[in-house]
């Protein structure tokens, strides 16, 4: 049988992500994942200082991720990725208990916000490529009624999510738009991800 993936060790995702994880698996390519054990709120405070915009902030943190686990196997083509999402200049974060998930679903009620997804390949604790695209979607107004029925029938899993919703679940009947690639909107620009590949002769088709 042929092989589309070309480097004799499987490509090492720098995340735990099970959505990033079945991304990859879906688009043929053998996978492995190793946490990056990097501090995020740290990263997310030196970016603030440094007074990175939403799509920078995404990118800084993919980075860190990536090079955190290529500085643990050299020999590896390693993949980091990471999402942040904005809505009016501000970044929203994943709520810690379902009334900080009413509380955000409360704003971004009726208003478009942005999926900011990015990815880094690093080789040798070196960064090889930057990745990146953007998504927009738009909420419907919801009612108090409608958050909470939504939050009862969603389940606790979509408190792993910065925007408190799962596009390929219940999630779905919160908009009323959605812009953007379906893979950006999981937290991974997977197109831009291959081409990459391709550059770097990962791939053989």
């Amino acid at each position: 049988m042929p092989a589309l993936w070309t480097p004799a060790d499987k490509l090492l995702l720098a995340s735990m992500s099970a959505t990033r994880l079945a991304l990859l698996v879906s688009a043929g390519l053998p996978v492995e994942t190793q946490d990056s054990a990097i501090d995020e709120r740290a990263v997310e405070a030196a970016a603030a200082h440094e007074e990175l915009d939403p799509p920078a902030l995404a990118i800084r943190l993919a980075e860190e991720k990536a090079l955190a686990v290529s500085r643990r196997h050299p020999d590896r083509v390693v993949v980091g990725a990471d999402q942040v999402l904005a809505c009016e200049g501000r970044v929203f974060h994943k709520p810690a208990d379902r009334p900080a998930a009413q509380a955000q679903l409360t704003e971004l009620s009726g208003r478009r916000h942005a999926l900011h997804s990015a990815g880094v390949l690093a080789i040798g604790g070196q960064v090889v490529e930057r990745l990146f695209d953007s998504a927009h979607l738009t909420m419907r107004p919801l009612t108090a009624n409608a958050i909470d029925l939504y939050l009862d029938l969603a389940g606790p899993d979509v408190l792993k999510s910065v925007g408190v919703y799962q596009l390929e679940g219940f999630g779905v009947h919160l908009f009323e738009a959605v812009e953007g690639d379906h893979s950006t909107i999981l937290g991974l620009p997977l197109l831009p991800l291959l081409a990459a590949l391709r550059r770097l002769g990962c791939l053989a088709l």
